[in-house]
């Protein structure tokens, strides 16, 4: 038997609510990503609870216990409990009555096990009780031991109900999957066959999905097999992975911490804006970075017109892309870039300059001065 000791287990908030169901008779049991992550040793953020009380009784028997009941999902079968410090998704047990691939219509159900079947895969389909005793319906304990991302039951099946579970996959397997042991075959095969489901997705979702992929901390092997099977020129046309394994290398060689934005520019792809619905604001970032790695800035001048970041970034692009080592005194260089301020102001050139043309004056001589390595002052450029 197997009995989570977790610190948000065990806090007075977390048991507060389970405790307030089972005294009403209800089942209680924490479920998914947190008993998951705590198997692994991974962070847990959410807690989730399951039970077989509906979401009228929860409200009913979480306000007698002095507790506050918000109805953020009803129709879904969730309810929001707010103790003192801490909010829990309350979801009564289901099974799927009909799904079109995108959504499903449940029914409420009244047995752990039938709610554990319509999950996606065996790893998210595991509950503890209020003692910590870790309930497996499924086999996902023996999935978690080997880190072997698996769907319940016929992946066809599951991924029929929700055509996003082809990417959740690959996120998956980026997240928890041992590298060393590959991907399940009956889970490529499912993904496979079903390709075309992609189709039927909004962009919003399969970005979203896509972009907490390329956050996770190697997804290079996640990305070559999703274009290996046809699922990446579908999510993001004229997206090339060949640089992303060399990138992930290099940050961590440089201690970087993956940001998607920075993947998604070395893998470029046609217009991910529309494909993958990016906000102006992340697009713009992109868009700055994929334009960088084929100008001839050094990291000076892009630490000057960018920021530290940015020229960082770029670095490791252009050796990614490129095959070529970082620059030895990269950081040396950026931080030049960076402390450098431009000596000339407008007012310097009024009396020689107006309108359009003392723009283009003040940027040749800014070019000047970024060209001597910002060593030019005042007087010098004055004097050009």
């Amino acid at each position: 038997m197997i009995r989570l000791q977790e610190p948000w287990l065990t806090s007075p908030d977390t048991q507060a609510v389970l405790q307030a169901l089972e005294n009403a008779g209800a089942q209680a049991l924490m479920v998914g990503g947190c008993v998951r992550n705590a198997l692994l040793d991974y962070p847990v953020g959410d807690i989730d609870i399951s039970t077989d009380a509906t979401p009228d009784r929860v409200t009913q028997i979480v306000t007698a216990a002095g507790l506050r009941a918000v109805p953020t999902g009803i129709d879904h079968g969730t309810v929001t409990v707010v103790t003192q410090n801490t909010a829990f998704e309350v979801t009564t047990f289901r099974h799927d009555v009909e799904t079109d691939g995108r959504r499903a219509v449940v029914s409420f159900a009244t047995t752990v096990e039938e709610d554990a079947a319509r999950r996606d895969f065996t790893m998210n389909a595991l509950y503890a009780r209020k003692d910590g005793t870790v309930v497996d319906p499924l086999g996902g304990l023996d999935d978690i031991n080997t880190r072997k991302v698996r769907f319940i039951g016929t992946p066809s099946d599951r991924i029929r109900e929700d055509y996003l579970r082809s990417l959740r996959y690959f996120r998956f397997h980026a997240l928890y999957g041992d590298p060393e042991n590959g991907f399940d075959t009956d889970a490529l095969d499912g993904i496979a066959a079903n390709l075309e489901g992609i189709t039927q997705l909004s962009r919003e979702r399969i970005g979203a999905e896509m972009m907490k992929l390329l956050a996770a901390p190697d997804p290079a092997p996640s990305v070559a097999t999703m274009r290996q099977i046809g699922l990446l020129a579908l999510c993001l046309p004229g997206a090339d992975d060949t640089a992303l394994g060399p990138l992930v290398h290099l940050e961590s060689q440089a201690g970087l911490p993956p940001i998607a934005l920075r993947r998604l520019a070395v893998i470029g792809g046609e217009d991910p804006m529309q494909a993958l619905r990016l906000s102006k604001s992340q697009n713009r970032a992109r868009g700055i970075l994929r334009n960088e790695i084929g100008s001839t800035r050094e990291a000076a001048e892009l630490a000057y017109r960018h920021d530290v970041d940015t020229a960082r970034d770029v670095a490791l692009l252009r050796a990614a892309s490129f095959g070529t080592p970082p620059p030895s005194d990269l950081e040396a260089r950026i931080t030049l870039g960076a402390d450098a301020q431009f000596p000339i102001q407008a007012e310097d050139l009024m009396g020689q300059f107006s309108g359009p043309a003392l723009g283009v004056r003040l940027k040749e001589l800014e070019q000047a001065w970024i060209s001597s390595d910002f060593q030019l002052d005042r007087y010098a450029l004055m004097a050009l």
